[in-house]
Order: structure tokens, then sequence, then C-alpha cells
């Protein structure tokens, strides 16, 4: 875990989570990722959340955390975190040597002899792998990886096609592997979407991300820094941040960024709003222009739309010319709809502009 000093502002505004000490909630959805591990069949699981909702950094609390609750059984797992965003995991024989690079940084000296030389296979195929993991289960050991980003696999379906991932499900179902993977939908979503027929796609369990409780939330708001004895905000600004972060975790982190940042500046609580909502994308924190002047220019351009039709008869025009012959295209269509004119009119019509303007 992280040791030394908290940070000075303990709100992360962007990015994942890294300090265990900052880690807020979760409680249900950590509890539910033991208790699959533990059985005597374990269960891969489905994280599935939006953007910023708080994937990366449950996965990565979990792997620092795990032993404190599996407790007695330690010795029989092995948990790692693997962002599959890296560079390292845009091949199959890469994410393989990732997994067994992880696994092994996560033995203790003593078990490493017995446990590393089936990984020494090169190249790390898929054979090769799957017979590594086989040996560890033998050996009382199960894999346990969490699989972050999991839409970066989709990427390269050229090298992670079905028989990268039936030869995972098929370690899954022998309970020599369990996944926990995250992802922004449900794995069956991106199997109809790519057109993979693999079960791996029916993974075992799904677990829905959603906001923070109310007791998160306030939690939350009231983390402590290096520099202050209690909660790093005031008692105003964790109102203003449990206000304005709306129960979402990336919010109300942001929230909280900003807030203390305008207190160290000596800037006021409408500065930190101002930043947050342009962090946000906030389109009331964009300068608005009036809406006629809106609807003016898109009623303006449509003509010069229309009129550039007339380019593909091969003559050259200017933008004036084209909004002339959109006018005309407009009007006559207009009265068409209006009935003043019938349909041959129309196309009488129609058929003399173009003829005007070849």
């Amino acid at each position: 875990m992280t040791s030394g000093a908290l940070p000075s502002n303990p709100f992360v505004a962007a990015g994942m989570i890294e300090d265990p000490r900052l880690f807020v909630g979760r409680k249900d959805e950590l509890h539910a990722i033991a208790s699959r591990m533990k059985g005597d069949q374990p269960t891969s699981i489905n994280i599935v959340g939006d953007k910023h909702i708080g994937k990366s950094s449950l996965l990565h609390y979990f792997v620092l955390t795990w032993q404190q609750r599996v407790l007695n059984n330690s010795n029989n797992y092995v948990v790692i975190y693997l962002p599959l965003r890296g560079v390292d995991c845009q091949t199959e024989t890469g994410f393989y040597e990732a997994v067994a690079e992880g696994l092994l940084n996560h033995v203790q000296g003593w078990q490493q002899r017995t446990l590393q030389n089936c990984w020494k296979t090169k190249p790390l195929n898929r054979q090769a792998f799957s017979d590594a993991v086989k040996q560890w289960k033998q050996q009382g050991k199960l894999p346990v990886l969490c699989l972050d980003d999991f839409e970066s696999l989709l990427k390269y379906p050229d090298k992670f096609d079905n028989g990268f991932y039936d030869n995972l499900r098929s370690l899954m179902d022998s309970n020599a592997l369990m996944l926990v993977v995250a992802s922004r939908k449900k794995l069956d979503v991106y199997a109809n979407e790519h057109r993979f027929v693999s079960s791996f796609f029916n993974i075992g369990h799904t677990i829905s991300l959603k906001e923070l409780t109310t007791d998160e939330v306030i939690e939350l708001s009231r983390l402590p820094s290096r520099s202050t004895n209690g909660a790093a905000l005031s008692v105003d600004e964790q109102n203003h941040a449990q206000e304005w972060g709306d129960r979402h975790p990336y919010k109300l982190q942001l929230a909280g960024y900003y807030l203390w940042e305008a207190r160290q500046q000596g800037k006021a609580i409408k500065w930190a709003k101002q930043q947050f909502e342009q962090q946000l994308g906030d389109p009331k924190s964009k300068p608005k222009g009036k809406w006629w002047q809106s609807l003016l220019g898109w009623l303006w351009d449509i003509p010069l739309r229309l009129g550039r039709l007339a380019t593909f008869i091969g003559t050259s025009w200017d933008d004036v010319q084209n909004r002339i012959v959109g006018m005309l295209i407009l009007i006559v269509i207009g009265l068409g709809l209006m009935r003043v004119l019938t349909l041959p009119d129309v196309q009488e019509w129609l058929g003399k502009i173009f003829n005007f303007v070849k």
C-alpha cells in the first residue's frame, strides 16, 4: 500500500485513485468480487460502468486490499491489475507476457522458484500460456486478473480473435483462472457489435457500477489532507462539493479539487464553480450568443448549400450566385408544398432554373 504523508489536495481530479487511503465506498462491490473469488468454483466478473464512474480505481483498490477480504486463504491466490490500454497488450503474446510478469512480481520469493519455470517458454503463445495456468492450478494457485479498459482489445480483432477468447473461457471453466473485466458496456453487447461468437462474452457475473450512496458522498467530501487535522474542506465547501457533484464520483472529486484550490489561492467559491463547469464542458459555463443570430446564420446558409447542388452541371459559381439559385429553388418548392403550383409546374420551374445556370 501507499505510505507516507497524504497529498495536500486529496481530491483526484483525473485518472485513477492510487492511494488506498483516498478511496471511498464500493463496499458491496468489493465484497462481491472477493466472495466470488473464494468460492469452490471461482466466478469471473464483468464490472460495467460509464466513463469516470470509478472502474479503474475499484480494480486497483481491490488488488491492493484483497488479502484483507480473503484472510486465511490468501496463499491460494495471486491477484494483479492489468490496464489493457498499454502498448504491451496490443498483441496476444504481449498480453500473455504482461500477465506473466504481473503474476511473478506478486509471488513471494520462496514460492517463485516453483512457480516461475512454467512461464519461461518462448514464445509465450496461447498453448504455453494455457499450460502455465494449468500448472499453477496443480500447485494450488489461482491467478486473478483484474483487466481494465477491455475495449482496448477490441481495437485489434485480428490479434484477439474468437480462439483467444475461447482459450480464456476454457481456463475459467476449469477453475484455473478468474477474470475481473472492467468495460463500459456488458461484454455480450460487444460480442454482438463485433460479431464474436465465443462463449467468453457470456461471463459468469455482472456488477453495474452506479453513482455513490449519500453516505459515500459525505465521506468523500470529508477527505483529509496532510495540511489539516481534519477534513481538507470546510463544512461550507463540503456542502458545495456535494451539491455540484450530485453523487457522481468524478464530479465530486473535481468539485473538491477546485474548492480546495480556490481556498489556497484566495479565490472565491464562484471561481471554483467556473473552473468545475469548464472542466466538465458544462454548456452553462460557455459564453452564449444571441439565439436569433444563430437562427439567421442557419437560414442564410441553406440557400448556399442548395445552390451548390447546381455545381454538378460543371459550372463554377461564387457564393452570391449560389445563394440566388438556392433561394429560387426554395421558393418554387415552397409554392409547390402550399399547392400554389401544381407538381408539373414545380418540375417545369425547376427545369428552367437548372437550364438557366447551364
